[in-house]
């Protein structure tokens, strides 16, 4: 076969990321926290981007951005209407503007670096005369008429564990030798206040004897909060038990067999501890007052309260309002007026290219932003309008859903919807659901019918909580009433789902019902 050259035509198709479609992607799946952290950073390096302060609509010399998709409504068997309009917000003092001849200020002018605290208006009437009439009222200080709050009003900056541990170590240790194994033991604590770590490694590493070190955890281990350098949950609780001085023989053999209370095998436990059921009642009520993670009074931080993306109400004639939470819409405009007086003057082709692209760059920002909010709106819209019957009736007639569904729907990629549901929050009558909870695998029912796996879940947890000490229903038993309500489920599958939501077998119930504890 003889091997040659030759030119061959050929006509492909493929898919190009270009930079703008990556950051439509990107901002699609960020949540509404992500996305004003995102903002602000384009805001911080793209000079023709500005805030939104709440301006008039239509100013000139900025053009829209973040808009607001119209209110979308919904009815049971009827589509979802959205739009999309672009507000517009006000004009924002110009940068060049600001700097022009008349604006900046002369030589006769005071200079920007005044030290305010050595002035002191001094003419008659005024009633900070003197630096010293602050403090002329009694009690050594006077309080403030305007916003600022006095020194007594402001918050101190809160305690950190550390610095805490650090404090008493100070005052408790003398020796320099102490202190340094006991500035290591601080650092070996872990979130919840316990001791994570090698003494002996801890010994080698400083050049002292195991013994040592543990000497000075003991002492530590006396530092408030009580529970704290712990090296484990029975250690822990021991610690607090004895400075309330109940850390007895019975006791100390609870601490011993913790993973009894787990089991609810309170039978076997008081006979560990040899006590009766009564002082058995009373020994679990002190171990469940107790903490089991002191560091957290200190350090702890609690969660942040989740800001809902869309919110939904009830409307005239037993529809469903569907809208944006413009709290979580970022407000950001393309400053135009400055854009044009600044075109006029770039000289070189660096500076034009620059410019231009930070133009582009901001205007295709702004209808990523707005295509971003007409997607959510859009995917909400029939989340809301297919699971009527869960908004209306419970979560037991939770449709089954999935992804393809609804991008048939609004004619996209399962993929856009999946970015769209993820950490997007919708504010209901019922509560508030991640988008992401709505969609569910079905589970085969009689006739033809299918069950959504969230309200299988919901009536097994229902069947459960139903029991009494004498009927107390295996997973064999449950799976038979499923099967009476018409639906098709397997016991491993119930077994799955009961432990998904950490409901003891019921061994472990029968044997919790049956005690007094």
């Amino acid at each position: 076969m003889a091997v040659s050259q030759r030119l061959d035509l050929r006509q492909t198709q493929s898919l190009v990321m270009t930079p703008q479609l990556q950051q439509a992607i990107k901002l699609l799946q960020l949540s509404n926290i992500e996305l004003a952290s995102y903002i602000e950073s384009e805001l911080e390096r793209n000079p023709l981007l500005e805030h939104d302060e709440g301006g008039e609509s239509g100013a000139p010399g900025t053009e829209g951005a973040g808009a607001e998709p119209e209110r979308g409504e919904t009815q049971d068997g009827g589509e979802a209407q959205d739009g999309g309009e672009i507000q517009d917000g006000g004009e924002a003092p110009d940068t060049a503007t600001l700097t022009g001849a008349e604006t900046m200020q002369g030589a006769q002018d005071a200079p920007l670096d005044t030290d305010f605290e050595n002035d002191y208006d001094t003419g008659p009437g005024d009633e900070w005369a003197t630096p010293q009439s602050a403090f002329s009222q009694s009690g050594g200080a006077r309080a403030w008429d305007g916003e600022d709050p006095s020194v007594e009003q402001r918050p101190g900056e809160p305690t950190t564990l550390r610095q805490h541990l650090l404090d008493q170590l100070n005052l408790d240790l003398r020796d320099p030798a102490e202190r340094l194994i006991g500035a290591h033991l601080i650092e070996m604590l872990d979130d919840s206040g316990y001791l994570r770590g090698d003494l002996q490694e801890l010994g080698e590493t400083l050049g002292c004897q195991p013994a040592a070190v543990e000497a000075v955890l003991i002492k530590l281990q006396g530092f408030d909060p009580t529970g704290i350098f712990a090296r484990s949950l029975g250690e822990c609780l021991a610690l607090q038990l004895a400075e309330r001085d109940r850390l007895d023989p019975a006791m100390a053999a609870m601490l011993e067999n913790l993973d009894l209370i787990a089991q609810r095998d309170f039978a076997a436990l008081g006979k560990v501890c040899g006590v009766d059921n009564e002082d058995l009642t009373e020994m679990i009520a002190e171990i469940r007052a107790l903490n089991p993670k002191p560091a957290h009074a200190f350090d702890f931080e609690p969660a942040a309260p989740i800001v809902p993306d869309v919110l939904m109400r009830p409307g005239p004639g037993g529809t469903w309002l569907v809208e944006l939470n413009g709290e979580t819409l970022p407000r950001v405009l393309v400053n135009t007026h400055y854009h044009a007086k600044v075109s006029s003057r770039l000289r070189t082709k660096e500076e034009r290219e620059y410019f231009s692209e930070q133009y582009q760059s901001a205007n295709w920002l702004v209808r990523a932003l707005h295509q971003r909010a007409t997607t959510i709106l859009k995917v909400a819209s029939e989340v809301v309008r297919r699971q009527d019957a869960f908004f209306r009736q419970g979560v037991q007639h939770l449709r089954p859903l999935i992804l393809r569904d609804i991008a048939e729907t609004i004619e996209m990629h399962e993929s856009t919807v999946s970015r769209v549901t993820s950490n997007k929050y919708i504010s209901t009558h019922r509560g508030i659901f991640e988008l992401k909870y709505f969609f569910t695998p079905a589970i085969a029912g009689q006739d033809g019918k299918t069950h959504s796996a969230e309200a299988v879940r919901h009536r097994i947890k229902a069947l459960i909580d139903a029991e009494t000490r004498d009927t107390v229903l295996s997973d064999d038993s449950i799976v038979e009433r499923l099967h009476r309500e018409g639906v098709e489920i397997a016991r491993r599958t119930v077994a799955k789902y009961r432990e998904a939501m950490r409901i003891p077998s019921s061994v472990q119930r029968r044997r919790e019902k049956a005690s007094p504890v």
